[in-house]
C-alpha cells in the first residue's frame, strides 16, 4: 500500500494528526495496539486556567478556540459516517473551584481582572448551598469550559478508520521500519513520512527515546454518590466530574516512579483521603482506572523531525491538557512538514538535540 503518511499510535495525538490529514485529503494508515491508554482514561477537560494559582495556561485561550470547532467537526463527520449518536462528544460544563482561604478569594479577584481571563472567570465568590460539599468560603466559578468524551471519541474515530480499512491493530515493530531518503516502508506499506504518536510508548522507540519524557502515572476513581447532585465539575484537592446517573470521576494522582498501568491500593487510598476533604456524603467506589501521562519536564509538547531522518517525525508530550493541545500541535506539525513553516522553538524537538547519544 502506498500512502502519504503512516501514523503510529492512536491517542489524542494520533487522532488529531489523522484528522489533519483527512482535512487536506492526504492518504494514510494508522498502526496501533492501543496499549497506551492515557487519552482514554483522561478527564478530557478544556480549561485555560491553572486552578492552583489562577494563572493562564500557556496559549490556552488560542488552543480552546481551535479545539472547539475541531471536535465539533469530527462529531459531525462521525455522525454522518457511523450514524447519529445521542451523546455529544464535546460538552460544556462549568467548573467550581473551592476557595480555601481569604488569600485565595483575593487572588481570584486579581486573576479575574486580567483580560485573558475575562471570558472564563466570574468576578464574584459564590456561596456554597450544597451541604454535601465542604466549602465554607465558597467557590470561584469558571464558564465556557467543558469536556471531551475521549473514550467515546477514540472508539468512534477508530471505527471510522476501520470502515475505511486504514486502521491496523497491531504492535509496531520499530526494527522493521526501512528508511530511505524520500520514503519509509513498513511491512507492506510505503509512505512519504511516518509520525510517531506513541505517548509513553516512545520510551521504547529507538528514534526518539533520547527525548526527556517525564511520564507520570495518574489514577482515577469512579464513584456513585446519589446525594451529591452536581451539574458542574468541582475542583479542590481532587476534581469531581459528573458522568450522569449519580456517577462521578474523581482524580487524579501523580506518581513519577510507577510506570505500570495497574491501579494501586496506594493510589486508591490517596484519592479517598483527598476526596473526603471535599465532600461529606455517602458514596461507593464503582471502578478504579490508571494511565501514564506523556509529560515533558519543560511542560511543552515534543513535535518535529528526527535530526537525521527528516521523514521520521514525532507528535508527543501533550501531558494533562491533551484535549486542548492536540488539535493545535497537529496543525503546526502539518504546516511544518507540508508548508515549510518553522516550528516555535519551545515545542520543536530540536531543543533537545544535545541529549542525542547521552
Amino acid at each position: 500500500m502506498q500512502v502519504d503518511y503512516i501514523i503510529v499510535g492512536f491517542g489524542l495525538a494520533g487522532l488529531a494528526y489523522a484528522e489533519e490529514l483527512e482535512k487536506h485529503n492526504k492518504t494514510f494508515i494508522v498502526i496501533s495496539d492501543t496499549s497506551q491508554n492515557s487519552s482514554r482514561v483522561a478527564a478530557g477537560m478544556f480549561n485555560p486556567v491553572i486552578l492552583k494559582r489562577f494563572t493562564p495556561v500557556w496559549n490556552g485561550k488560542d488552543q480552546i478556540e481551535l479545539a472547539i470547532p475541531f471536535y465539533r467537526k469530527i462529531e459531525e463527520k462521525l455522525n454522518k459516517s457511523l450514524g447519529n449518536l445521542d451523546q455529544k462528544i464535546i460538552q460544556y460544563i462549568d467548573i467550581y473551584a473551592i476557595l480555601k482561604s481569604i488569600e485565595q478569594q483575593n487572588n481570584w479577584f486579581v486573576a479575574c481582572d486580567k483580560p485573558v481571563m475575562e471570558d472564563y472567570m466570574i468576578p464574584k465568590i459564590l456561596e456554597n448551598k450544597n451541604n454535601q460539599i465542604i466549602a465554607p468560603l465558597g467557590f470561584g466559578k469558571l464558564i465556557n469550559t467543558g469536556k471531551v468524551l475521549t473514550e467515546l471519541l477514540l472508539d468512534r474515530y477508530k471505527n471510522h478508520l476501520l470502515q475505511k480499512e486504514i486502521f491496523i491493530e497491531e504492535t509496531f515493530q520499530h526494527k522493521e521500519l526501512i528508511i530511505k531518503e524520500d520514503s519509509v516502508s513498513y511491512k507492506n506499506s510505503t509512505a512519504s513520512k511516518i509520525i510517531f504518536c506513541e505517548g509513553f510508548g516512545v520510551k521504547t522507540n529507538p528514534f526518539f527515546n533520547y527525548l526527556p519524557l517525564n511520564e507520570a502515572k495518574g489514577e482515577l476513581l469512579i464513584i456513585k454518590a446519589p446525594k451529591l447532585q452536581l451539574d458542574f465539575m468541582l475542583k479542590a484537592a481532587v476534581f469531581i466530574m459528573p458522568l450522569g446517573n449519580d456517577l462521578y470521576k474523581v482524580g487524579a494522582t501523580f506518581n513519577w516512579k510507577d510506570k505500570t498501568l495497574i491501579p494501586t491500593k496506594e493510589g486508591k487510598e490517596e484519592l479517598i483521603t483527598k476526596l473526603e476533604t471535599v465532600i461529606n456524603t455517602e458514596y461507593t467506589i464503582v471502578n478504579q482506572l490508571a494511565g501514564i501521562r506523556p509529560a515533558v519536564k519543560d511542560r511543552r509538547p515534543l513535535i518535529g523531525q528526527h535530526p537525521k531522518y527528516k521523514n521520521v517525525c514525532i507528535l508527543n508530550g501533550l501531558g494533562t491538557r491533551g484535549v486542548m493541545l492536540a488539535p493545535t500541535m497537529a496543525k503546526l506539525l502539518y504546516q511544518n512538514l507540508e508548508e515549510n513553516q518553522n516550528l516555535d522553538k519551545v515545542i520543536d524537538i530540536k531543543r533537545y538535540q544535545n541529549l542525542i547519544g547521552n
